[in-house]
């Protein structure tokens, strides 16, 4: 079986679980031809992401005249079903998050894309995010192309459901991969229960190259937030609980890891609340200088508003690193209070002062326990070959020409109805 992985925008920095579940299927015989719209020009300062874009079809990349060329050549070739293609994209324009024309743009991706796929005799298109990329699925399938499925995340698919409509989407899907139990219930909100069979829980992995070293245990002063420095990140509470510490004369280092759109207000909000002398920035940054950052860190925390659920937290356990963590959408099916971490209200910084301090106070030998726990709960449920192998069986079962695309049998292999993990 050879399917097609359909993403946005590949290979990008804070995406590098799809690139892990990319090669991990690879590993499972799995054959994946990677589509992606944009990401070409992108620094990709991890090498492996470097690999990635050679291997990559990009379908911006030559710019908008094969666009329109493979969009008259499908209307030539098929007029049916593109105008019921177009009635469908001009359907999806209505009243969504993004202006109609640009919907127009999506069918024309979807014209080009399914070129490409007659090419590579593709049988299946998997997508990640509920967004553009599930609707560019969505229309290759309507053009008479593969179906398709794809990876529900959140926390934006959550945030605009209905501008997204993302109960169609579902109801098209031969399958949906939800990543945690908290994002599958989110999904099962949008479409009729006769659709929730097919909506598997699959949870993203952590690469084993990543963490199987010899250990180093927790120790030090520093704690670091790996990230994007976005508003939903909570990089400015994190702050104001960062002062807090500083104000009551707690000695530590605080790290974020990472760069992006808020990268000026947040040095700017270091500088007025005098954390200069505490407070690091790294920058963009490779997969490899993440794991020393972690490494050299007491544990890691998690500040955000909104998330599906970050793999940094995996990561930080993986290598035997409690976290820290505001108690939303996923995270507390991770992160257990005083077993491997910390729990506290979303938006609270006083809440999150109180749990920096108290990792900060914590005796090595309890933090050295609490890294065990963590590392062995991560390894339990977010081993990347062990998900993989899971999704390639979803895909073995649902995507197959004559597979019922709502999904009320359960698949032949072993994952039960509903999946797996509860």
């Amino acid at each position: 079986m050879k399917i097609a992985y359909l993403i946005n925008h590949y290979p990008k920095v804070s995406h590098t679980f799809i690139r892990r579940e990319i090669i991990a299927l690879e590993r499972q015989g799995v054959d994946v031809l990677r589509v992606a719209v944009r990401g070409w020009d992108d620094a990709a300062p991890d090498p492996v992401d470097q690999q990635e874009k050679t291997r990559t079809h990009y379908l911006l990349r030559d710019g908008l005249k094969p666009l329109l060329g493979a969009t008259v050549s499908e209307a030539l070739r098929a007029p049916v079903r593109f105008l019921k293609a177009l009635g469908l994209a001009l359907r999806l324009g209505h009243r969504a998050d993004r202006p109609m024309p640009l919907h127009l743009v999506y069918l024309a991706e979807a014209c080009m894309a399914l070129r490409l796929l007659r090419e590579q005799r593709i049988s299946h298109v998997h997508a990640h995010f509920g967004t553009n990329s599930t609707e560019v699925a969505l229309l290759i399938e309507a053009l008479g192309g593969p179906g398709y499925s794809f990876t529900c995340h959140g926390s934006e698919e959550f945030d605009k459901p209905e501008s997204l409509h993302l109960g169609e989407k579902i109801r098209r899907a031969r399958f949906v991969v939800a990543i945690t139990s908290f994002c599958r219930s989110q999904v099962y909100r949008w479409v009729d229960h006769s659709h929730w069979p097919k909506i598997q829980v699959v949870r993203c992995g952590v690469d084993p190259a990543f963490h199987t070293f010899q250990p180093v245990p927790a120790s030090g002063r520093r704690l670091v937030a790996v990230g994007r420095l976005c508003e939903q990140k909570g990089h400015l509470l994190l702050l104001e609980a960062a002062a807090r510490l500083a104000a009551d004369g707690v000695d530590f280092e605080l790290v974020l890891a990472g760069d992006g759109e808020l990268r000026a207000p947040i040095e700017a909000r270091i500088a007025a609340l005098k954390l200069e002398r505490h407070v690091r920035i790294t920058g963009w940054i490779g997969s490899d200088q993440v794991r020393e950052e972690m490494l050299a860190a007491r544990a890691l925390v998690v500040s955000s508003f909104a998330e599906g659920l970050p793999v940094v937290a995996m990561e930080a356990m993986a290598l035997r690193r409690p976290v820290i963590s505001t108690a939303i959408a996923g995270i507390p099916e991770l992160v257990v209070p005083k077993e491997n971490g910390w729990l506290v209200p979303a938006g609270d910084p006083k809440a999150l002062a109180r749990a920096m301090a108290d990792c900060l106070a914590c005796e090595d030998s309890t933090l050295h326990r609490m890294g065990e726990a963590a590392r062995t709960r991560v390894m339990a449920g977010h081993d990347v070959d062990q998900e993989a192998a899971r999704l390639a069986v979803l895909f073995r079962d649902y995507a197959q020409p004559d597979a019922t695309p709502v999904g009320v049998r359960a698949p032949a292999h072993g994952v039960p109805v509903g999946g797996h993990g509860d």
